[in-house]
């Protein structure tokens, strides 16, 4: 490799590897374990084991997903209306909780920080990985980029220290919360618990005041369009309403599905993964639904629709800022930090796991004394800020993040899937809840989920597509010759080939 630290260690072509037939490759599968030269690669690339329980791992599928319960959201209803946007919203909850349970199953099985990727790499061989792992960085660099602007803006409009939403506020973002980052993991997770909490507290009080101003007729006050197919007071833009607004009823959900990155950091992975995973999707359902019908029962669909703020619109209208308003508008300001935060972090650990494996440089692996990976933490929040600097579009950014995510999701539902038929007596201490058919509910609806979004904005699509296609263009002529044997991710596929070839002996 070019970084010029690592020559020694044992790499093997993509086509060495499992889905070729043939057995492992130098330090994979069974005998004596690692070299003297993995051994010394892996050492300089460790995580902090062992820093998180159930509680911050917790904490941390909240923390991913909690900003868009302030805002985002009900841009769904310009697409569908209240009952398109609430429809997309619960058929949007089924994908994640399918999904969620899917990978309770395989975090489980292979608890390692390269979550998606290390399950479809197992699953769909070197390719799948990457087209995953790929996918997974697209939304986790993306995402942060984008609601460093809306922090820009809610800094702005809360006039904290006179400042503006501008470079400036961007990049303390970037400073500040990856400097906590690179002082450790442990504290980094419970900085995160403290916001979220803050947060989740606040979307409550947000619904205990905006009921008691709810009101059924507001709902639907949306006009209807009499050209659209299926189209009422419900749906006034038709049945396929329902469809566009899928994307929008993912962000009450959207980032809980890389709570598995964490699996390195994480006490006893096998158990806490699971019961963290479950937790987080219980938690976010219930806010999404009562955030959802409050916000819109208190001053109607058509008021919030096109809202920055939905939460503080639903509470004040056009009338003068209340104290529970203010409130809620400092509370979505924390939301906006608890996501930015919990997103760097994933996005570090999945470019982590990826360059360790050797799918991306391997330099970006290396982890400080404080066993924090610097470079994967660094580099990203350099590529966040300057595209946050330069675009100031976050809606672009997060449709681009959006489209990445519903590509991962397909492919993790299929690495379950294929591990289920394929390797049926695979050791599982946690079984999905329904097995294939569930995981065969998030593939269909993750499909579903990826057409979407070039019905609402295929231009941030096809941003997407061409960054996939610069990415493979990597692996395909550079990495998937050089992968790491060594790799965890690589190394347990490697067994699974190994094991293959003996049963076929």
């Amino acid at each position: 490799m070019s970084d010029g630290t690592d020559s020694r260690v044992p790499t093997t072509p993509a086509d060495s590897v499992p889905g070729a037939g043939q057995g492992p490759g130098p330090g994979q599968g069974p005998g004596p374990g690692p070299g003297t030269e993995d051994a010394d690669y892996l050492r300089r690339r460790t995580l902090r084991r062992g820093s998180a329980g159930w509680l911050l791992l917790t904490g941390l599928g909240v923390a991913y997903v909690v900003s868009g319960d302030f805002s985002g959201w009900n841009l769904g209803l310009a697409e569908g209306g209240f009952g398109g946007l609430a429809v997309a919203t619960l058929l949007m909850g089924v994908m994640y909780a399918c999904l969620v349970f899917s990978l309770a199953e395989l975090s489980a099985i292979l608890p390692t920080a390269g979550g998606g990727y290390g399950f479809a790499r197992r699953a769909l061989g070197t390719w799948g990985g990457f087209l995953t792992g790929t996918a997974i960085l697209i939304e986790y660099i993306l995402a942060p980029a984008a609601i460093a602007l809306f922090i820009g803006d809610y800094v702005e409009s809360l006039g904290l220290f006179g400042l503006t939403s501008d470079w400036p506020v961007y990049l303390a973002c970037f400073v500040i919360f990856i400097g906590i980052h690179l002082w450790g993991v442990g504290e980094a997770l419970r900085f995160s618990l403290v916001v979220t909490a803050v947060a989740v507290a606040a979307l409550l009080i947000f619904a205990v005041g905006a009921f008691t101003e709810f009101d059924t007729g507001g709902l639907n006050d949306i006009p209807v369009d009499e050209d659209a197919f299926g189209s009422g007071s419900w749906l006034p833009f038709g049945l396929l309403g329902i469809w566009s607004a899928f994307p929008f009823g993912m962000w009450f959900f959207l980032g809980v599905e890389g709570v598995p990155l964490a699996a390195e950091e994480a006490k006893d992975p096998v158990r806490s993964m699971p019961k963290a995973l479950s937790i987080s999707m219980a938690v976010l359902a219930l806010l999404a639904l009562i955030t959802f019908f409050a916000a819109t029962g208190a001053r109607g669909s058509a008021a919030v629709a096109d809202a920055g703020n939905p939460l503080v619109v639903a509470l004040q209208g056009d009338g003068e800022p209340t104290a529970l308003s203010r409130f809620v508008n400092y509370a979505g300001l924390a939301g906006l930090v608890a996501s930015f935060f919990s997103l760097i972090y994933a996005g570090s650990r999945q470019l982590f796991a990826l360059s360790r494996a050797g799918y991306l440089p391997r330099f970006l692996s290396l982890t400080s004394r404080r066993k924090a990976p610097y470079l994967g933490l660094l580099i990203p929040g350099a590529i966040g800020f300057a595209l946050a600097a330069g675009s100031g579009d976050g809606g672009r950014m997060l449709n681009v993040a959006v489209f990445g995510a519903t590509i991962s999701y397909a492919l993790m539902a299929l690495s379950h899937l294929v591990l289920r038929r394929r390797e049926p007596g695979l050791p599982r201490p946690y079984r999905t809840p329904g097995g294939t058919l569930t995981s065969g509910t998030a593939f269909v609806l993750a499909l579903s989920a990826l057409v979407a979004t070039f019905l609402v904005d295929k231009d941030a699509a096809f941003i997407a597509l061409g960054v996939y296609a610069v990415a493979l263009a990597y692996f395909t002529f550079y990495s998937r010759h050089r992968l790491v044997a060594a790799a965890p991710e690589e190394e347990f596929a490697a067994l699974a080939a190994a094991e293959a070839e003996l049963e076929r002996g």
